[in-house]
């Protein structure tokens, strides 16, 4: 057996979510506040074996066929702009509920192309690892560097990282589908008048404030796609200490936040005793060990 690289693959969690509008390509311009969390699937990759892919963990089942991974087609597109790189063999552990508005596969992808950067010796900020990222996906970009920012456009304008206190949460998945492409196709405008996302204060008590000037809004068009969506925001807002309950991006996963991690465990096991069809899971979002990286 080759050496073996390990690299984590943190579930990405918009804190907030803009559409700004539609493009001619059929794009949608959007800003989000996102941030990552401690719960992360995690690949590994053997190097110098045949580029192949095994998926195990909770979630394999659901990811699809390995040869459609996200993992192997950030791999290729790195090959395509850097002729005879080193791969490997992958193993993806999916411990991120696939298709859930989490990022797991963009995040997956993200993990690979920073495992076949050190394989290669190539720089983070090269522009190949970047534009691979892009042609991979549109949230791959932000999921190279696992720090708080805000992202805009179709994913490929990031600003500068942002430093965030830890935010104590409980994510909750009803296990329905919420498609990216079905949710976008529901989505119609409202007409007010939206803030632009401006600097995020840091520690709770402002964080939480400054969130509720902001939102999602593609939580109503999730919600006629997957109406137990809102049955997971009622059932978030009604737990005992729960600041602010919200989607992440197309659904259907939602987010509550607690001011300490021992209210998001807590609450964890009593939505969990009520709902035991859905997925029930406390995390840290932008913990002090991603944010630092």
């Amino acid at each position: 057996m080759g050496e073996l690289l390990i690299e984590k693959a943190p579930a990405k969690i918009n804190l907030t979510l803009r559409v700004l509008g539609r493009r001619e390509d059929g794009l949608h311009e959007l800003e989000s506040l996102v941030v990552f969390a401690d719960l992360a699937d995690t690949l590994e990759v053997e190097i110098g074996a045949r580029l192949g892919l095994k998926v195990s963990g909770p979630f394999a089942d659901a990811s699809g066929p390995s040869a459609g991974n996200l993992v192997l087609k950030a791999a290729a597109a790195l090959a395509g702009r850097i002729p005879k790189i080193k791969t490997g063999r992958f193993h993806l552990d999916k411990r991120i509920p696939a298709a859930a508005g989490l990022g797991g596969g963009s995040s997956d992808a993200a993990a690979a192309l920073r495992l076949l950067a050190r394989i290669n010796d190539i720089a983070l900020d090269d522009p190949h690892l970047h534009a691979a990222a892009s042609l991979t996906g549109a949230d791959v970009p932000v999921c190279l560097d696992t720090r708080t920012r805000v992202m805009a456009g179709v994913g490929d304008v990031l600003y500068d990282p942002i430093k965030l206190t830890p935010l104590p949460a409980l994510l909750v998945n009803p296990r329905v589908a919420a498609p990216t492409r079905e949710v976008f196709a529901a989505f119609e405008p409202a007409d007010r008048i939206r803030k632009y996302l401006l600097d995020p204060p840091d520690g709770f008590e402002p964080l939480v404030d400054f969130l509720g000037a902001y939102g999602n809004d593609l939580t109503r068009a999730a919600v006629a796609c997957a109406p137990a969506i809102a049955d997971v925001l009622v059932a978030l807002r009604a737990l005992p200490g729960c600041r602010l309950a919200r989607m992440s991006g197309s659904g259907a996963t939602c987010f509550g936040l607690f001011e300490t991690e021992g209210e998001a465990v807590t609450a964890g096991r009593k939505l969990s005793g009520m709902r035991e069809e859905w997925w029930v899971c406390p995390a840290v979002l932008a913990p002090r060990q991603l944010r630092e990286t």
